[in-house]
């Protein structure tokens, strides 16, 4: 895997889609194994829903003071942070006896998966020059996609329903995951290289957050990303669900929630071909209108064979939102706020893992586990709408231009 970087190091890039594949896979894995274990101690769908938004909790509220931090210091930091964040929080999720205890460590969960993510982002960020920043970040985040594609396999494959062994299981699982979080320490090593650490400034007012969410491209990329996100937390949190009320045996949905991720993948390897065919804003619209039917869709009583066909479809369409907006996001913010801008968006991200999942369970309360799903779909159409009106065009890059009179801006590639 290439990098797009000079200098010592080359292979910091690799290490970090590792590292993050092995984070992501615990989160993935535990995700579902937490919904598992909540139906186990008697939760309903509201509960389900009030669990998975507590996850985003704690970090929609540090994301921009880590934020703040990180655009002033070192990003590395923060990943060995977020790794004993990750683990405690599975391993005591399954140690728990109460649905309180597990919104709390869930809670936990959801806060080192912010920190490792901010500082991840950060440093591809920094050590990317601007025409590979594309590229860079659709290769980091084949790393989530990996942990996606294993974890919910996983949790799947421990978890079972026979002779009440639910509970059991589901902590199996959480323990699990805990343990391989820890597994990312062994590729945490010169992540971060010294120049482009020596290059944070040392003095100057900070950016206003005002002025960074009124930069052209920003709100788009926030509200996109916050729409690609919450589609893959709520079919991570509620195809359990789904799955209990259609008879659909949990190693099934592991393995179709596993498809998703597959899918996604195979799309952030084809990304810059997309790109230079169609442009950022096409694809990015083209995407999330298609996967905001595709959602909708799953509401429906389809066979087990159209569900996997439909996420399938799904997973390759939510696999350009997060990448995209990264680079969307990195390149219209100041060049001195840069990494705020991904806290901003990351804050996004999180707000909407509190107020969709919340919101889903109130859904799911009144119309039905799928009623959710219709949600979904329609708050990616909402995001379609937003980028088709033109809220990403105009945004300036030099790897991916949407049009030919946008003309190349020259950033100092270490400041990335």
């Amino acid at each position: 895997m290439q990098d797009g970087s000079s200098g010592p190091g080359r292979t910091w890039l690799l290490r970090l889609v590792i590292a993050f594949s092995f984070a992501q896979g615990a989160v993935s894995m535990a995700r579902p194994a937490v919904s598992y274990r909540a139906l186990a101690l008697g939760a309903d769908e509201r509960a389900v829903g009030v669990i998975a938004g507590v996850y985003a909790l704690l970090p929609l509220f540090a994301a921009v003071p880590l934020g703040r931090r990180t655009d002033h210091g070192r990003c590395a930091p923060l990943l060995p942070v977020g790794v004993v964040l990750i683990a405690a929080g599975c391993a005591l999720s399954g140690a728990a006896d109460s649905l309180a205890a597990m919104a709390a460590w869930s809670g936990v969960m959801g806060l080192g998966h912010l920190c490792f993510v901010i500082g991840a982002q950060s440093i591809v960020a920094r050590q990317s020059a601007p025409a590979d920043q594309d590229r860079n970040f659709g290769h980091f985040t084949i790393g989530a996609s990996l942990g996606q594609l294993v974890g919910p396999i996983a949790a799947g494959f421990l978890i079972s329903e026979q002779d009440g062994a639910m509970a059991r299981t589901s902590a199996l699982a959480l323990i699990v995951a805990a343990a391989v979080s820890a597994v990312a320490f062994t590729s945490l090593w010169r992540i971060e290289h010294r120049a482009a650490a020596g290059t944070r400034k040392e003095t100057g007012a900070k950016v206003p957050v005002h002025r960074i969410l009124r930069t052209r491209g920003v709100p788009a990329g926030i509200f996109i990303s916050l729409a690609v996100l919450s589609a893959t937390d709520i079919l991570t949190a509620y195809l359990p669900v789904v799955g209990e009320h259609r008879g659909i045996a949990p190693a099934t949905i592991g393995l179709l929630l596993s498809l998703r991720a597959a899918a996604t993948i195979a799309c952030r390897l084809v990304m810059t071909p997309m790109i230079r065919l169609i442009g950022r804003t096409a694809l990015l619209v083209t995407t999330c209108l298609v996967g905001g039917l595709l959602c909708a869709g799953i509401a429906l009583p389809v066979p087990v064979w159209g569900l996997a066909v439909m996420l399938a479809v799904l997973g390759f369409c939510l696999g350009v939102g997060q990448p995209l907006s990264m680079t969307t996001v990195v390149q219209a913010a100041p060049a001195d706020a840069r990494s705020t801008a991904l806290a901003l968006r990351l804050t996004g991200n999180r707000l909407g893992q509190v107020a969709a999942p919340a919101s889903a369970g109130l859904v799911a309360g009144v119309a039905g586990a799928a009623a959710p799903f219709l949600m979904l779909g329609g708050l990616l159409v909402a995001a379609a709408g937003l980028g088709l009106r033109g809220g990403l065009r105009g945004v300036r890059t030099q790897s991916t231009p949407d049009t030919p009179a946008e003309k190349p801006v020259s950033k100092d590639p270490a400041r990335h």
